[in-house]
């Protein structure tokens, strides 16, 4: 049954790790009709973290303890356990938020969704990506460039001493890496402009002593549309490239720089009518940084792309991100029974492009996805 119209939907939030500290605690606590009503973490100083910013939240040491204080369980512990944990949840008649990659495989991400559909529950994956201003702005001037040839996105990062954790230091069961954290993205979003992939070459490297995951990847995709996407995602870019470099039969949109929801949300900051104060803890981060005085993922006109041909090319206002939207959809799925903001067979496409890449790498060939794969 889906909770009452009358009361808030109760939010079990399993891991207070990076995912779940930053990004999805206060989203969740910015979304109107959620309320986070419990947490998962063994570790003290971040069970002192959810105390002080989500005083009305209970700390329990398991997911097991978050069935009956939930309407909705939100997975965002380290990648090897959300396909277990998932489980779990639905078998105990809970709909299901988790943070990308839903999971290792193709086959265990439909396992899921079968699981989810079999139940009637929704299931849903954070591609908060999807809600980046320079995507969605590329989205709204896809029709502008003509027939897109090429399509150039990348997530790089400069950091050449390791950060540890299960991420970099954990092996392929961890199912870490850039391949799978950053890849996530950036097929997803591939994907959602492109369309199904019948190709996929990649390259993957581990750059960094002590790193036991990939921290420098490049993916190649050809789409079923004649369009190549070419992704790369790495830890070890000393000089970064632009995000986007899209090139069509009209024109080309150049854009660089991330999307600043991600600074704003570390800064302490939240979106929702106006108030950008910290999402935890008094004055975390400057007003800058939490976006206050812009307003919510808004860029400033010196970061904004351009749009035309070489010699004649504009600069193009950045939609505003909207990371928010990705709530805001899982509460009209579970009131109105609306369509889940990021549909699992997504996730599942896109895993089945990552399990082609991975084995690729391996190959050092072109992999060729079937229809049901791709």
């Amino acid at each position: 049954m889906p909770p009452s119209a009358l009361s808030d939907i109760r939010v079990g939030l399993a891991g207070f790790g990076p995912a779940g500290s930053f990004f999805h605690a206060p989203l969740i606590a910015a979304t109107p009709g959620l309320r986070l009503a419990a947490v998962v973490t063994r570790d003290p100083a971040r069970a002192e973290r959810v105390r002080a910013g989500y005083p009305g939240a209970d700390v329990v040491a398991s997911a097991d303890d978050l069935w009956d204080r939930c309407d909705l369980v939100v997975i965002a512990t380290p990648n090897r356990t959300h396909v277990p944990l998932a489980t779990d949840a639905l078998k105990a008649g809970l709909p299901v938020v988790v943070d990308k990659p839903l999971a290792g495989t193709a086959e265990e991400a439909r396992t899921l969704v079968r699981l989810a559909r079999d139940r009637g529950l929704m299931l849903t994956v954070f591609q908060n990506r999807r809600w980046d201003g320079d995507f969605l702005t590329l989205r709204r001037l896809l029709p502008e460039l003509g027939e897109v040839h090429r399509f150039e996105s990348r997530f790089e990062r400069w950091r050449p001493v390791p950060k540890g954790g299960w991420r970099e230091s954990g092996g392929p069961e961890e199912i870490g890496g850039t391949l799978y954290d950053l890849g996530s993205h950036l097929v997803d979003q591939a994907l959602r402009l492109f369309g199904p992939v019948s190709h996929v070459y990649a390259q993957t490297d581990v750059r960094r002593a002590g790193v036991r995951n990939d921290d420098d990847a490049f993916i190649a995709l050809t789409h079923r549309n004649g369009t190549r996407s070419h992704l790369w995602m790495s830890a070890v870019a000393a000089n970064l490239g632009p995000r986007f470099r899209v090139l069509g039969s009209r024109a080309a949109y150049v854009k660089w720089g991330l999307d600043p929801q991600e600074d704003a949300l570390r800064a302490g900051g939240r979106p929702g009518a106006g108030d950008f104060g910290p999402a935890e803890g008094a004055g975390a981060g400057s007003r800058e940084g939490r976006g206050e005085g812009a307003g919510w993922g808004v860029e400033p006109s010196e970061r904004w792309g351009t749009l035309g041909t070489e010699g004649d090319a504009r600069p193009v206002r950045t939609e505003p991100g909207a990371y928010q939207r990705f709530y805001e959809g899982v509460v009209a799925c579970l009131r109105d029974g609306a369509a889940p903001p990021v549909d699992p067979d997504d996730a599942v496409e896109a895993i089945a492009v990552l399990e082609a890449a991975v084995l690729s790498a391996a190959r050092g060939q072109v992999v060729t996805l079937s229809e049901r794969e791709g």
